[in-house]
């Protein structure tokens, strides 16, 4: 009795172990986990919000994909890409400009107001806003982000369970 009760806890700390190891490996190179704080990105993303952001694709960061971004002041942030590198980047009577060429925000609630501002990016920055952007810290407060900056991408949502899949 001694020798089957003895194998049985190494299996459960075998078990522990292999559990511990597989989330480590995925939170390091795969993902990390993400709880949506505040009102920033309404409509796309809603309080309390839980899911993943992935650490793959930062190479082919495109406008309007939904990144993670360090402060350096704060915490991650979740904001959407507006403006690339080398761009210069124009919000004029509540419309996006790129490169002088108009954009539509398709994602963006009616009544969401952009204030007028114009900014060129350089070479490893990104410009970034959250959906609601009245309320919203953004790159309007922080500058714009560097590549380095930016930490994950694509987003999965988990829960709650009727909203579960990737957010474009």
């Amino acid at each position: 009795m001694e020798k089957n009760k003895k194998k049985e806890i190494i299996t459960d700390l075998l078990i522990v172990v292999i559990v511990f190891t597989v989330f480590f490996m995925i939170t390091k190179f795969l993902c990390t986990f993400i709880n949506v704080k505040g009102t920033s990105m309404l409509d796309t993303l809603h309080e309390n919000d839980k899911g993943m952001s992935f650490y793959y694709d930062l190479d082919n960061i495109q406008r309007f994909d939904i990144v993670v971004v360090n402060t350096e002041s704060e915490k991650s942030l979740i904001k959407r890409v507006i403006g690339l590198p080398n761009e210069k980047i124009e919000y004029r009577d509540n419309k996006l400009y790129v490169n002088g060429q108009y954009i539509k925000e398709e994602f963006l609630k009616d009544g969401i107001i952009t204030n007028n501002f114009n900014i060129t990016l350089k070479d490893n920055e990104y410009f970034c806003l959250g959906d609601n952007r009245d309320v919203s810290n953004d790159s309007r407060f922080y500058g714009p982000f560097k590549k380095e900056n930016i930490e994950t991408s694509h987003i999965f949502i988990l829960y709650p369970f009727n909203r579960i899949g990737f957010i474009k």
